[in-house]
């Protein structure tokens, strides 16, 4: 039988930055993501885990290597693919409600639009409000709303057209601890019940873990793929997870890496240069 075509391919991948100073950020990545997969990029500042995500969706351009997304070339972006950012980026003179159909009204004119369509936009948006826990504040405005329910907002958004692709750039980088925890569990139940494939940039390992079924670590200087991990936990996440010996052996040997290929010393060795300066 034969395998079924990874929803993402990229082959050979490179970017550089032309300007006053010529930049490699990309070089020579190559990854397949499987569909429905949750894949987590993790890495050092500068590692080009976000114009890699920029580049799959449509936002930036690659200027080597190959590039496959739900079948087709990527050229710019589509709608087979939807961004979450770190920053909500919702309209704040439209009502919850409305930030989430935003993308149907830019059809609303359209000639073959008919009431049935409107129909089920409205159905899938109702939906949408529901999954996320917002049905009482679907005509409030993004200014009544706290960080973790606009980041709900800007999820169910790009939800809305039914992405292939949802690709998630720090989208809980700005919540406080007890509501990324809260975030967590939420994307991962919206991942099932949408059976969309997720590639989701983060700078924290612990939520690479929880979330992804693999941790594709990159390294800086210039951006590329040092490891991919298998993460070894079952499909069904909970929180005590996190204080596993398994888990907290994978996370130690992320960041250790991470330390390793960024160049960053810890103060572990620091102090062995410092012994050994002093014995000289």
């Amino acid at each position: 039988m034969t395998a079924p075509a990874p929803r993402i391919s990229i082959r050979g991948l490179g970017k550089i930055f032309e300007g006053r100073q010529r930049v490699v950020a990309l070089e020579d990545i190559s990854l397949d993501v499987q569909d429905n997969e949750f894949v987590t990029l993790v890495g050092a500042s500068g590692c080009g885990k976000s114009t890699l995500l920029r580049i799959i969706g449509g936002l930036e351009y690659h200027t080597s290597g190959e590039l496959v997304a739900a079948g087709k070339a990527v050229a710019g972006p589509g709608a087979d693919r939807a961004m979450v950012f770190q920053h909500y980026s919702l309209y704040p003179w439209l009502s919850v409600m409305d930030n989430i159909k935003f993308s149907r009204r830019l059809a609303v004119n359209r000639q073959d639009l008919t009431s049935a369509d409107v129909e089920r936009a409205a159905g899938r948006a109702d939906a949408l409000l529901h999954l996320m826990g917002l049905p009482a504040m679907a005509n409030a405005f993004p200014s009544q709303l706290s960080g973790g329910m606009q980041q709900r907002v800007a999820i169910a958004r790009a939800l809305m057209p039914r992405p292939e692709i949802l690709l998630m750039d720090e989208p809980f980088g700005a919540l406080d601890a007890q509501t990324r925890e809260v975030m967590h569990d939420l994307i991962l139940h919206v991942a099932k019940l949408e059976k969309a494939t997720i590639v989701f940039v983060t700078h924290d390992v612990e939520e690479a873990l929880y979330l992804g079924s693999r941790v594709v670590l990159m390294a800086p200087r210039p951006g590329r793929i040092d490891t991919i991990y298998d993460v070894p936990l079952p499909a069904e996440r909970h929180q005590e997870m996190k204080h596993s010996r398994e888990f907290l052996d994978m996370k130690r040997e992320i960041l250790h890496r991470i330390r390793e290929t960024s160049g960053i010393r810890t103060d572990t060795d620091l102090l062995a240069q410092m012994s050994r300066s002093a014995a000289d």
